[in-house]
């Protein structure tokens, strides 16, 4: 049985298991905001129609503008991607044969990309019964011995964070060590108090900030995300890179995106009110939850080692979390689960109650 790497498109997952797909699904699998995007885009939809009729900026000037004003940057420090993805990969590409050191668990297409480019990979694995909390003294010894770290943060799948200090203290020990550090900030904004890595970035070149767009402002499809780093890793990056990588749609709803002002606080806030009510109900039926800050959070049965009978009881019932048997430190011992609207999470609720109650 081979289960896909990622979340969404649950007809793959139905298929590996060989179970009958029921007609109505919740995808619980997919951390995408369910409120959908902002109403702009839509509203703009027939507009941008010809757009597709040219090629797009390939550049993106305006859009790296607004985001330069946005973060306090040069332009010159930023580079957009098609999604994440593409960042990662190219990043992957400019460190081909390097040693590279992944905390685990973690998002994998950075051991994925890496390994299609030859890295010596190194994991580093935080455990579950300390919260996947990252001691700097533990990791700090591997530091010299390694050109790049990738390090998610909130951390996709756990959902926990790290504080702002020991964030700044592993940048520190990466410059001390000429090691990169690449912080993966794609969920960043659902945290309740959002800080970033962003403003660590004058002056230093041993950090690179990913983002998305793809994940608060609901356009998974569209594939955007952007890269915040040094002028000169932005150079070295973009002679890697296609050119048009990013299509005009794409760079048009970017824009909505970020001119959508209280879209992302509104989101964080209903998100933090769901979440809040979740995790009090999950933990009073019995479950183990993460201690997540975003909008997805980890779930255990602490009757079972395997989540496996819990995840095909779910699966039969049209509710569709993430499996995590290709997350290094999990193997499948939890579930994830993103945080929907408050009816499609009374649906679970109900789901994993009943469970409590039978089994």
């Amino acid at each position: 049985m081979k289960l896909p790497q990622h979340g969404a498109n649950p007809d793959y997952v139905y298929k590996a298991m060989a179970i009958k797909q029921p007609e109505d699904l919740l995808d619980f699998s997919m951390n995408v905001n369910p409120a959908g995007p902002p109403a702009s885009i839509l509203e703009c939809w027939t507009d941008w129609l010809p757009a597709v009729n040219d090629y797009p900026d390939p550049e993106g000037r305006e859009l790296i503008e607004d985001i330069s004003l946005q973060e306090g940057l040069s332009t010159s420090q930023i580079m957009l991607g098609n999604g994440a993805a593409e960042l990662i990969q190219l990043l992957a590409s400019s460190l081909q044969g390097k040693r590279v050191l992944l905390i685990q668990p973690t998002f994998s297409e950075y051991e994925r990309m890496c390994r299609a480019f030859d890295c010596e990979i190194t994991h580093f694995v935080l455990e579950g019964v300390n919260e996947w909390q990252l001691e700097l003294s533990d990791l700090e010894p591997l530091l010299a011995t390694h050109d790049a770290i990738f390090f998610c943060h909130p951390n996709n799948p756990t959902g926990v964070i790290s504080s702002e200090q020991s964030l700044v203290a592993l940048l520190s020990a990466c410059s001390q060590h000429n090691c990169l550090l690449i912080v993966d900030e794609a969920f960043y904004d659902f945290m309740d108090r959002p800080f970033t890595m962003a403003s660590q970035l004058p002056g230093q070149d041993h950090l690179v900030v990913l983002r998305s767009l793809t994940k608060m402002y609901a356009i998974a499809g569209l594939r955007l995300g952007y890269l915040l780093a040094s002028p000169r890793m932005i150079q070295h990056l973009k002679k890697r890179q296609s050119h048009w990588s990013v299509n005009a749609i794409a760079l048009l709803s970017g824009l909505q995106c970020l001119r959508a002002t209280d879209f992302a606080a509104q989101t964080r806030m209903e998100c933090t009110i769901e979440r809040n009510r979740m995790l009090e109900k999950l933990t009073s039926y019995g479950y183990r939850i993460s201690k997540s800050h975003v909008n997805y959070y980890l779930l255990q049965d602490t009757q079972l080692d395997d989540q496996y009978p819990l995840y095909v009881h779910l699966l039969k019932q049209g509710i569709v979390p993430r499996h995590t048997y290709n997350y290094k430190g999990l193997a499948g011992r939890w579930l994830r689960f993103a945080i929907r609207d408050t009816a499609d999470n009374d649906v679970l609720l109900e789901a994993l109650q009943r469970w409590k109650q039978e089994n």
